[in-house]
């Protein structure tokens, strides 16, 4: 088998492009190309692992949807020696949980597109809940009606939430856009003496002098990264990346329509501008004076469409976050911020569905798919706004596979 034949036989997921490499130039972390995986074979790998040099019991874990959140996760054995080499804790224990929902309460990085992001479908599906109680309830509760209470509040409040999700769905869009393709470890390694032992120890803490992502930049929200600190000592100091609104057809070819997390934020985009030709149908003076066939077309037709496209957005989110395209990943925040957001699309598409009957049982079902959708839509944005303030995530290896 010559050369040529071998390099053509592997998989794009099993290796990354040359000009994409993350930490190619850097001497401190050392690619596990045995690591290197995606579960799509034609497309670009979603997780690495990387040795550092001074912390042979440390792996950072890179992940195509980490690193476009602006997160640095990493992976420390489970029998590291706290006097040689002092580890941060892990993020799955009760303490680091609680704070995680405290900063949820008291942070609120505006100048961070993946915090936005996450922000603004949360408040898009309190929209959408806060509408699905004003077409579902009537129906479970006749006594509760007010004059005109669908129409107003109803065809209001869609309006209002299929636009915020448009404007969520536009900055998810730039937050893909806008990756750090060049890596950032994000985490700082220092010499100090141990507390446990006389001699000194490795210490593995946060560093946002050396992170390059682009919520460091407080002064603006949709400009580069910081200039960082070299991470190592005698290294060129990197160059944050300038802040795009739209890839090259260079780039766009060769890279992000090979990307899970481009092609879910670019479904997820379509679906919100097809979804909106309802919301705006559905507002009074519109909706009230449509006939039965126009109704179908700009009314019901859209959410069928825009349902489907947030449909495909979750499960390409889902799928970015596992190993293998069949193998779930319930351990992974955002394998559960695509599955809520899935099964909300379902409820989304599915009232259109039984919107197109005119019966009363149908519309019945078609006003509580709203309701339950909303919701799971709500459930997945609040855990992506946890998501988005985590930028730190420590696992530990309990499987023994640090030393592969």
């Amino acid at each position: 088998m010559t050369d040529n034949t071998m390099e053509s036989s592997t998989k794009r997921s099993a290796e990354f492009h040359p000009t994409d490499e993350p930490f190619l130039h850097s001497s401190a972390l050392s690619l596990q190309k045995s690591r290197v995986s995606g579960p799509v074979p034609f497309l670009n790998p979603t997780k690495a692992h990387f040795r550092h040099a001074t912390r042979p019991d440390v792996r950072f874990k890179w992940s195509s949807r980490n690193n476009r959140k602006g997160r640095h996760a990493v992976v420390i054995s489970q029998d590291a020696n706290p006097a040689q080499a002092a580890t941060p804790r892990p993020t799955s224990s009760l303490g680091s949980i609680a704070r995680g929902i405290w900063r949820m309460l008291t942070y609120y990085p505006f100048w961070d597109v993946s915090f936005d992001v996450a922000f603004v479908f949360t408040l898009g599906s309190v929209i959408w809940v806060i509408n699905a109680f004003f077409v579902w309830l009537p129906l479970v509760r006749p006594g509760t009606e007010f004059n005109e209470e669908e129409l107003y509040g109803g065809g209001i409040t869609a309006f209002i939430g299929a636009t915020v999700f448009e404007f969520g769905s536009l900055l998810l869009m730039a937050e893909a856009v806008n990756e750090d393709r060049s890596g950032c470890f994000g985490w700082a390694v220092e010499r100090a003496i141990s507390h446990e032992a006389e001699d000194e120890a490795t210490l593995l803490k946060p560093s946002k002098s050396h992170c390059t992502h682009h919520h460091q930049n407080k002064r603006n929200l949709v400009g580069p990264g910081t200039h960082p600190h070299p991470v190592e000592k005698d290294a060129p100091e990197i160059q944050p990346r300038s802040w795009t609104w739209f890839p090259s057809p260079q780039d766009l070819r060769t890279h992000y329509l090979h990307s899970l997390g481009f092609l879910a934020s670019l479904a997820q985009l379509c679906g919100a501008s097809i979804f909106w030709i309802s919301g705006l149908t559905a507002l009074p003076g519109i909706y009230d004076n449509m006939s039965r066939p126009i109704t179908i077309v700009f009314y019901w037709t859209p959410q069928v469409l825009g349902g489907t496209g947030f449909i495909i957005s979750g499960t390409l989110f889902m799928l970015e976050t596992q190993s293998k395209w069949w193998k779930p990943a319930p351990r992974t925040l955002g394998w559960w911020i695509g599955a809520w957001n899935l099964l909300g699309g379902v409820g989304f598409t599915m009232c259109p569905a039984f919107g197109y009957d005119t019966n009363s049982w149908a519309q019945y079902q078609a006003s509580l798919s709203t309701f339950w959708g909303s919701w799971a839509f709500l459930m997945g944005s609040v855990v992506q706004w946890y998501e988005s303030l985590a930028k730190f995530p420590v696992e530990v290896d309990r499987e023994g596979r640090l030393g592969e």
